[in-house]
């Protein structure tokens, strides 16, 4: 017995001593995220995930870009805080599991968004490919990094218009060297952490597609469309 409760102290001490703190709030977290901003970020989902699910490129999103899924977001990306798109990813790819979108009978072949090497060198991660990462580990999905690849600097695009998006993006991206190699030979579904204009992706997907490749549609965490 007293074994036992002994064992049970230095039990409940090591756990107090391992949890670490929220990244967004400093309360105390037993995963990356403590329980209050869990909730905060939860109600960021939204209510039909496939209301952008249409067109020539068909946009899967998780949530609205806005309060804790924004600080989130640029958590993640800004104050180096890599385990943040765990949940994301996890949080996404348990939606596109439930939707219409994911009643495919191929496997599809997932392709983050990448960075330009200098950014990626100074971030020491490329938050996407993170988000795919996480996303593939439930979906069951194969995960191609290299299937893309960022080969001119473009400035931010949150301080340009749509045009400027678009003139910003334009030859930005190639065909990543694994699919150069070995094209691929189920279609792609590209990954990225933000869905606002579009223009990002529009110029990954016609990237692939003048190489061949068939593009099956776009997943986000989150969009500032209304």
């Amino acid at each position: 017995m007293i074994s036992n409760r002994i064992k049970q102290i230095k039990n409940s001490l090591l756990s107090l001593f391992l949890k670490s703190n929220c990244p967004l709030c400093t309360r105390p977290a037993e995963t990356e995220i403590c329980q209050y901003c869990y909730r905060q970020l939860q109600r960021c989902q939204l209510s039909n995930h496939s209301r952008l699910w249409q067109g020539e490129l068909p946009v899967f999103i998780w949530g609205n870009y806005g309060n804790g899924v924004k600080r989130a977001i640029a958590s993640l990306k800004y104050n180096n805080q890599p385990q943040l798109a765990r949940p994301l990813g996890n949080w996404l790819a348990e939606a596109w599991l439930k939707g219409a979108a994911a009643k495919y009978t191929k496997k599809l072949i997932v392709v983050p968004i990448p960075l330009h090497p200098s950014k990626q060198k100074s971030r020491g991660f490329n938050q996407a490919e993170l988000i795919a990462e996480s996303f593939c580990q439930i979906t069951g999905y194969q995960h191609q990094p290299l299937g893309l690849e960022r080969i001119r600097e473009t400035e931010a695009q949150f301080s340009l218009s749509a045009q400027a998006r678009s003139q910003n993006l334009a030859e930005a991206f190639t065909i990543g060297k694994c699919f150069r190699k070995n094209p691929p030979t189920s279609p792609v579904l590209i990954v990225d952490d933000i869905y606002t204009t579009g223009a990002t992706v529009r110029s990954a997907t016609e990237t692939l597609r003048q190489e061949g490749v068939q593009v099956y549609g776009v997943v986000a965490i989150a969009s500032s469309h209304k």
